[in-house]
């Protein structure tokens, strides 16, 4: 397959969807010391840049932003409930985050989020690249598993174009 036939959703957990009610519930964790940049972080502007200009694309979504996330025991299934909302790069024990919580070896991050494939885009390959995750993440489009990736900080990629479900909004789920 052609790399230019792909289209590419990027996101920096990195996975557009839904953020004006979750814009205004997002905050940065109260933190000891912030830098002068911190206050430009807001959920619409947080790297919105295409994260690889070796490979820009002109078909792609950012999915930087509002996710739900819930912190859980190691080996649990995907909660019912969510505790907050986590702001998309940053990791959860950082300020910018607005969680600011260590996230121990007996617990799993779990994170969640909505978005929407452009029509335009119908018929064609749907990757979801991820950034940057830590050990090991599992990961979940509309209920189906879309298997997992193992290595430190490393960034993966899954086709997740069977998992789609026609038009409307589509769920991903990640635990690490």
């Amino acid at each position: 397959m052609k790399m230019h036939t792909q289209l590419i959703m990027t996101l920096a957990l990195t996975l557009t969807a839904v953020i004006s009610s979750a814009a205004a519930q997002w905050r940065p964790a109260e933190a000891p010391i912030m830098t002068r940049w911190a206050g430009d972080v807001s959920p619409e502007n947080v790297h919105a840049e295409y994260p690889r200009p070796q490979m820009v694309r002109d078909d792609w979504s950012n999915l930087n932003g509002p996710w739900d996330y819930a912190i859980r025991p190691a080996g649990e299934d995907a909660p019912e409930e969510w505790d907050g909302e986590i702001l998309v790069p940053f990791c959860a024990e950082s300020a910018l985050s607005g969680v600011m919580k260590r996230i121990g070896p007996e617990q799993w991050l779990w994170y969640r989020r909505q978005f929407q494939v452009p029509g335009a885009w119908k018929g064609k390959r749907i990757l979801l690249h991820f950034g940057a995750v830590d050990w090991e993440t599992l990961v979940w489009v509309n209920g189906t598993s879309m298997g997992d990736h193992r290595g430190r900080y490393d960034c993966f990629t899954v086709d997740i174009t069977g998992a789609l479900t026609g038009e409307g909004a589509q769920e991903v789920i990640g635990s690490v």
